[in-house]
C-alpha cells in the first residue's frame, strides 16, 4: 500500500531541466509538473474532510434536541437509521478518507515533491557557467537550492490545502448554522471580514521580512561554510576570531530579521484572539436571546457555540499557518532569483557532437574582454597544427590562461571564432568539446570520494589494471597504497577529504595527471601541470607526460620556462596579444620578453 502511493509520483523526473520562469505562480507551477493529480486529490480528500467534520456537529445538535424531547423508550426505533448512519460515518468513512488523505501528504508528496525540485534545480545549476559559481558563495547556493524546494512544496500543499479545506469548512459551518436561524450567521461573517482585514494587513509585511530572512539565512551560511573550505587559510593566518566575528555579522543579520518576524507576529496573534473572544461572546449573548424569544432549540445554540470554539482554535491554527506560508513565499522569492539565473553559456538548438579527426586548432579573430571596457585580447589569431605542441609564455594577465578558459568554453568569445578540425567550438556540445579535452591545472581539485572515484572521474568505463597503470605511469601508486581515512578504508577506497585537502599538493597533482591519463584526450591543456611537484618527483614523471602528449595537440602554460623549453613552439603573449613566438633558442637570440624572463629565472639564481 505504501509502495503503490510513494510510486503516484516521481523524486527524479527524466525530462531535461528548463530554465525556470521568474514569477512567483509560473515559478511554482514549474515545479509542480507530475505533481497535479496527487495535489488534486489531496484538495478533494480536504473538502471531504471538513464537510464530515461540519455534519458531526449538526448530528451533535440533533442530539441535544432528541436527548431533551424524546421518549428513551422509543429512542432506538426512532433514529436507529440516523444513528447507524453517522456511525458508519464516524468509524468507516472518515477513518478512510483520513488514511487516503495521509498517505497522498505523506508518501507521495512530502518526500518525492521536494526530491523532484532539488533533481531538476540541481541538474539546471550544474549547467551554469564557472562564473556563476565564482560570483556567490558554493554553500550558499546550495543552501538555496535546498531551502527553495521545501519552501515551494509548503507553498504549493499549504495553499490547496487550507484554502479548499477553510472555504469549504467555512461554508459548510455557515449553512448549519442558519439553519437554525440565519440571525446567527451575521456576528460570524462580521469576524470574517475583520479575520481576513487582519491578514491584508499583517501578511503582506510579514512575507517581506520573511524574503529578507531567507536571504539572511542563506548569507549566514554561507559565510560559515566558507570558513570551513577554507579552514587550512583561516589556521595558517591566525584568524580564527576575524573568522567568529565574521560569521557574527551573518548571524546578527539573520537574528535583525527574526525580531521584525516576531515582533509582527505577536501583534498578529493579539489582534486575532481579540476578534475571535468577540466573536464567541457575540454569539453566545445572541443564541441566549434568541432561545428566550423560543426562536432557537438548545440544540441549535449547542451547535452554534461548538462551532464557534472549534472556529477559534481553527483561527489560531489558520493564522500560524498562513504565517507559515509566507514565510515560505518569501523562501521561494529569494531562492527564484539563484535558481531562475539564465544559463550564461549554452548548446546551441541542434548542436552536434564534437568529431576529432587531427585535434587541428584555429584561434581566428577573436576577442574577449570579460565584459569590460579595455579588451583583454582582440583580434587574436593562433593556429596549432595537429599534434604540435606549443607552450604560452607570458607575464600575469597576459591572456594565457583565458585562452584555455575560451577552448573549453568556460566563457564564449566575443567576436571571432575557435575551430577544432573546422568545427566552430560555439557550434558543438559543450560535453563533447570538454570530452576531447584533458586538463591538468595548478590548482587541483579533488572530489570529496575515494581516490579510485577521483581517478576514474576521467574514464569512468575504465578496468581496475588500466587505472592502475596509469597510477604507475604518474608515479602515483606507491604512496596512494599508503593512504588511510578515519573510517577505514585504504589505498584507493580512502577518502581524499573536500578538495583533497588530505593530500599534499604533490600527492593531488599526480592524481590529477593519472586522471587525465586515463582519460587520454586527443587534446592536452597542461596549466603549471607540474608546479606542486618537487624536482625528484618531477623529473620521475616527465618521461610520463613526454608518453602522454605522444600524438596529441598540446598547449602547455608554465611560468617556469624550463618545463616547456622543449617544445615545439613557445607563443609569448603580452597583454592579449602575440609579441613573439618561435621555438627556445630562437626566443633566447631575440633578445625580446621571452629572453628577459629566462635571465631572471637563469641569472637570478647561479650569478654571473
Amino acid at each position: 500500500m505504501f509502495s503503490f502511493f510513494e510510486r503516484l509520483t516521481v523524486a527524479f523526473p527524466s525530462a531535461e531541466p528548463q530554465q525556470p520562469p521568474k514569477g512567483l505562480y509560473q515559478f511554482c507551477r514549474h515545479y509542480c509538473q507530475g505533481m497535479g493529480k496527487p495535489l488534486l486529490l489531496m484538495s478533494l480528500f480536504a473538502a471531504s474532510i471538513a464537510i464530515c467534520e461540519v455534519s458531526l456537529f449538526g448530528f451533535m445538535g440533533r442530539l441535544v434536541d432528541w436527548l431533551g424531547n424524546k421518549d428513551p423508550a422509543t429512542f432506538f426505533s426512532e433514529e436507529a437509521s440516523t444513528l447507524w448512519g453517522m456511525g458508519l460515518l464516524l468509524l468507516v468513512v472518515m477513518p478512510l478518507l483520513v488514511l487516503l488523505y495521509s498517505l497522498l501528504i505523506h508518501q507521495a508528496l512530502l518526500g518525492n515533491f521536494p526530491m523532484a525540485i532539488r533533481w531538476q534545480g540541481h541538474r539546471y545549476l550544474l549547467r551554469q557557467s564557472v562564473s556563476f559559481f565564482a560570483n556567490d558563495f558554493a554553500g550558499r547556493v546550495a543552501t538555496k537550492l535546498m531551502q527553495t524546494s521545501l519552501a515551494v512544496r509548503e507553498t504549493v500543499m499549504k495553499l490547496l490545502d487550507l484554502s479548499v479545506y477553510i472555504v469549504v469548512y467555512f461554508t459548510a459551518m455557515v449553512a448549519l448554522v442558519a439553519q437554525a436561524d440565519v440571525r446567527l450567521i451575521w456576528p460570524m461573517l462580521l469576524w470574517l471580514l475583520v479575520y481576513i482585514g487582519i491578514q491584508f494587513y499583517f501578511v503582506p509585511k510579514l512575507k517581506k521580512v520573511s524574503t529578507e530572512q531567507a536571504n539572511a539565512r542563506s548569507l549566514m551560511s554561507g559565510r560559515i561554510v566558507d570558513s570551513y573550505t577554507n579552514i587550512a587559510t583561516v589556521k595558517l593566518f591566525s584568524h580564527s576570531k576575524r573568522e567568529a566575528a565574521y560569521a557574527q555579522e551573518g548571524m546578527d543579520g539573520f537574528l535583525e530579521t527574526v525580531y521584525k518576524q516576531m515582533r509582527l507576529v505577536t501583534w498578529l496573534n493579539v489582534s486575532v484572539q481579540l476578534s475571535n473572544y468577540l466573536l464567541t461572546f457575540s454569539i453566545a449573548a445572541l443564541s441566549i436571546y434568541l432561545w428566550t424569544l423560543g426562536d432557537v432549540s438548545v440544540g441549535a445554540i449547542a451547535i452554534a457555540i461548538a462551532l464557534v470554539l472549534r472556529l477559534n482554535g481553527m483561527a489560531q491554527w489558520i493564522m500560524f499557518e498562513v504565517g507559515a506560508l509566507f514565510e515560505n513565499i518569501g523562501t521561494v522569492v529569494d531562492g527564484m532569483n539563484t535558481l531562475s539565473t539564465e544559463q550564461s553559456i549554452v548548446d546551441k538548438p541542434g548542436a552536434k557532437e564534437l568529431q576529432i579527426s587531427h585535434s587541428h586548432i584555429h584561434y581566428r579573430d577573436i576577442r574577449f574582454h570579460y565584459g569590460e571596457a579595455s579588451g583583454v585580447i582582440d583580434k587574436l589569431n593562433l593556429e596549432i597544427k595537429a599534434g604540435e605542441k606549443i607552450g604560452l609564455v607570458g607575464r600575469s594577465g597576459a591572456g594565457k590562461t583565458t585562452l584555455v578558459n575560451l577552448l573549453l568554453r568556460f566563457h564564449d568569445v566575443e567576436g571571432g571564432a575557435i575551430l577544432i578540425d573546422g568545427q566552430n567550438i560555439s557550434e558543438v556540445t559543450q560535453e563533447s568539446l570538454r570530452a576531447n579535452i584533458g586538463m591538468v591545472t595548478q590548482d587541483t581539485s579533488l572530489l570529496h570520494r575515494s581516490v579510485r572515484d577521483n581517478i576514474l572521474y576521467g574514464r569512468p568505463d575504465a578496468t581496475e589494471q588500466e587505472m592502475i597503470a596509469a597510477a604507475k605511469q604518474a608515479e602515483a601508486h606507491e604512496f596512494i597504497l599508503k593512504l588511510s581515512d578515519p573510517d577505514g578504508r585504504t589505498g584507493y577506497d580512502a577518502h581524499v577529504g573536500e578538495r583533497g585537502v588530505k593530500l599534499s599538493g604533490g600527492q593531488r597533482q599526480r592524481i590529477a595527471i593519472t586522471r587525465v591519463l586515463l582519460k587520454d584526450a586527443p587534446i592536452l591543456v597542461l596549466d603549471e601541470a607540474t608546479s606542486a611537484l618537487d624536482s625528484e618527483v618531477e623529473a620521475a614523471i616527465q618521461a610520463s607526460l613526454n608518453k602522454l602528449m605522444e600524438g596529441k595537440t598540446v598547449i602547455a602554460i608554465a611560468h617556469r620556462l624550463s618545463t616547456i623549453a622543449a617544445m615545439d613552439r613557445l607563443i609569448v603573449l603580452d597583454k592579449g596579444e602575440i609579441v613573439e613566438q618561435g621555438t627556445h633558442s630562437e626566443l633566447i637570440q631575440g633578445k625580446g620578453i621571452y629572453s628577459q624572463l629566462w635571465a631572471h629565472q637563469t641569472g637570478g639564481f647561479l650569478g654571473e
